[in-house]
């Protein structure tokens, strides 16, 4: 019995079992190109929203379990796949993510991203981020710096933590709710200011109120004087992708102020989505 994964392929468009009368069974494994499967896993694999085992893999894709587990094997020694630590299950490795980070970052799609970042930025009028959850941290990958002289450098390439992050804090807000409880439960909620939440509890109340808004404060949990805003750029299926945030010094922009401008960054976020995937 298979216990992990159960609905992760609520979009996948490779045809699957169906008990309706008159649907096509699963495609025969010998129709499948030998080089086509390792590709199939992976897609599907980055397409899924939880762990998912080779098994399910396989019946999903049309492969035997046989074939799934030794296309699984390879991709774990080879660092594509990795297990998760809760439950065995598949999920995506450091070279799977770099993979897919690649594509995007070679393709025309970062030059549109960027161009969205500018536009909102001279709307703001402070530094925008584009920030994207990795394991050691919130990771920056992409930014459009104020004008200002007086500003908070936070270049990209910067690792910053998860719990007191308007950016991280809108990541966490979009796992499900049992998985973002367990990762809350064993971070290290570290007080790096006054005002940084450390009560586990505290925190996941804020992320529970964060996914009803649909957007994030920093107020100076980060950094003392700094505060921020943050929103998540989804995919086409409404999945996150990474966070879109602007911070500034209290001297200049109030907590009040940021939330004003959150349409700017709400618009700016659905140009993400269409500059990264398409119209459709």
């Amino acid at each position: 019995m298979d216990h992990c994964g159960a609905q992760a392929f609520s979009s996948f468009s490779v045809p699957t079992q169906s008990a309706a009368k008159g649907t096509s069974p699963l495609p025969d494994e010998n129709r499948i190109p030998t080089n086509l499967r390792t590709l199939l896993i992976l897609e599907a694999i980055g397409k899924m929203n939880d762990p998912i085992t080779p098994s399910q893999l396989g019946r999903e894709i049309g492969l035997t379990k046989q074939t799934t587990h030794r296309l699984c094997s390879t991709l774990l020694e080879e660092g594509f796949l990795v297990r998760d630590a809760r439950n065995k299950c598949l999920r995506a490795g450091r070279r799977m993510r770099m993979l897919a980070a690649g594509v995007l970052q070679a393709s025309s799609a970062h030059v549109a991203r960027h161009q969205v970042l500018m536009a909102l930025a001279a709307n703001v009028k402070e530094t925008v981020n584009y920030v994207v959850p990795e394991d050691k941290g919130m990771f920056y990958r992409d930014r459009v710096e104020t004008d200002w002289p007086f500003r908070i450098q936070l270049p990209v390439g910067t690792h910053v933590p998860f719990h007191c992050t308007a950016s991280g804090k809108v990541y966490l807000a979009s796992l499900p709710k049992a998985a973002r409880t367990r990762l809350v439960h064993v971070m290290h909620l570290e007080a790096l200011t006054p005002s940084t939440i450390t009560n586990p509890q505290a925190l996941l109340e804020e992320l529970v109120q964060i996914s009803r808004d649909g957007y994030s404060l920093d107020r100076e949990e980060f950094i003392e004087g700094m505060i921020a805003i943050a929103v998540p750029v989804l995919d086409p299926s409404n999945r996150y992708v990474a966070s879109l945030a602007f911070h500034a010094p209290v001297q200049r922009v109030s907590l009040a102020d940021s939330i004003s401008r959150k349409n700017l960054m709400f618009d700016a976020a659905a140009q993400l989505t269409k500059a990264m995937f398409g119209e459709g």
